[in-house]
């Protein structure tokens, strides 16, 4: 059981720092993880928990430089979203959705390098992508890729992007949280190991926002695209 807890730290620590520094990723790529090692009828809502503490880490490092009208909007349709689809885990067939995401991020990332990115979205389409991103959120564990072209496109990047898409996601992974308690999924065990986990994503957290400092917004942009082409390739791949 040690092993097993210093296993999912030493992921939980570098994947906290992979999303301090893109936005994203870490919940993406933690779920196979936590998923071999403690199955995934515990690894998901562990990962929420897990997630918790990272998006909460990176609001507060960040807090200087959130756009708060963003965050409200994402948070009025992630919210209901996310409790809704909370309580539809054991039911929903997850194949296909995950397939569906590949294809649309791979489609982002090529309209973006082709010259045409997508239009400035209003404020008022993040309530939007906050309920796409709840929904999906609560099924898959994290769809933290899903936002990233949408804040991007709004033209935040660096500090603003990271802060604001963690407060964001914060609002989403509270409302994971009682659904899943609704649900009886909150063990013993997966508290427990949510809270072990914690000073692991902190540090990753804190690490990364150190990062972000000395990188270039031309730099930062790509990394996100190299994490989105990252992405999609998982969520096609996976089953």
């Amino acid at each position: 059981m040690l092993g097993t807890l210093l296993a999912a730290s030493a992921a939980a620590f570098l994947l906290a720092l992979l999303s301090a520094v893109t936005g994203f990723g870490g919940g993406v790529l933690l779920l196979p993880v936590f998923t071999a090692l403690f199955g995934l009828r515990v690894a998901v809502p562990v990962l929420t928990l897990a997630q918790l503490s990272s998006n909460g880490a990176r609001a507060w490092l960040n807090r200087r430089e959130l756009r708060w009208p963003l965050v409200g909007r994402f948070a009025l349709g992630a919210a209901p979203f996310a409790l809704f689809g909370a309580l539809l885990l054991a039911h929903a067939p997850l194949a296909a959705l995950k397939r569906l995401l590949g294809v649309f991020l791979l489609a982002v990332v090529a309209w973006r390098r082709l010259g045409r990115p997508p239009g400035r979205p209003g404020e008022r389409s993040f309530v939007a992508v906050g309920a796409a991103s709840g929904l999906g959120s609560a099924l898959l564990g994290s769809v933290g890729p899903l936002t990233a072209p949408f804040f991007l496109a709004y033209g935040l990047t660096r500090a603003a992007y990271v802060g604001t898409e963690a407060a964001a996601a914060l609002t989403l992974h509270l409302s994971k949280t009682a659904g899943y308690a609704v649900a009886g999924l909150l063990s013993r065990e997966v508290l427990l190991l949510g809270a072990a986990l914690t000073p692991a994503t902190l540090a990753g957290a804190w690490l990364g926002r150190r990062i972000v400092d000395r990188i270039s917004d031309r730099v930062f942009v790509g990394l996100v695209e190299v994490g989105l082409v990252a992405a999609a390739l998982l969520f096609l791949a996976g089953r």
